[in-house]
Order: C-alpha cells, then structure tokens, then sequence
C-alpha cells in the first residue's frame, strides 16, 4: 500500500512541471507584502511553469496569473509537495 509522501521545501527547488502548496512565507518588510499582494498567500497551490534559460528568474503561476521571481525571493516561500502514488495494476 503506497502513502502520500509530502515534502516542505524552499519554492526555489521546485522544477519545471512540478506543483505545490504555499505554507509559509519567510520574507519580511516590502518584500512579503508585495507577495502576499502578487497572491502568494498560504494554502494556495502554485505551479512551476518555466525557467529563464540562464537559470533566473523562474515563471510561476497562482491563482491563474503569471509570475516572474528571482530565485534568491523564491528561497523565502515554502511549500508543501505532494509526491503522487505509485500507479497501481489492477
């Protein structure tokens, strides 16, 4: 019997094609409420649509807006990933 297996990690680790749930943003001052502004806001899921090709800054989408972040403001949001089950035979 396979289990879900849920993770928390900095946002800034999360690949392309993956998704997760926003837990805690750990930014302060003007930074933290521009992205609690931008919808960052905890329990909402958040999808890791693209990499820039030289690595920074990464696109994401919440709330069905596109959102562009610096690696580095990225590292300050953690999420919770839920790894899928295994596929089961029947």
């Amino acid at each position: 019997m396979a289990t879900l297996e849920n993770k928390r990690l900095p946002l800034s680790q999360l690949a392309p094609g993956q998704e997760g749930v926003i837990v805690a943003i750990r930014s302060h001052g003007p930074l933290r409420r521009r992205l609690l502004e931008m919808g960052l806001v905890r329990g909402e899921p958040i999808f890791v649509e693209r990499v820039a090709p030289l690595g920074d800054p990464v696109e994401y989408v919440v709330k069905g807006s596109h959102l562009s972040l610096r690696r580095r403001d990225a590292a300050d949001i953690i999420v919770e990933l839920n790894e899928p089950e295994a596929a089961h035979d029947a």
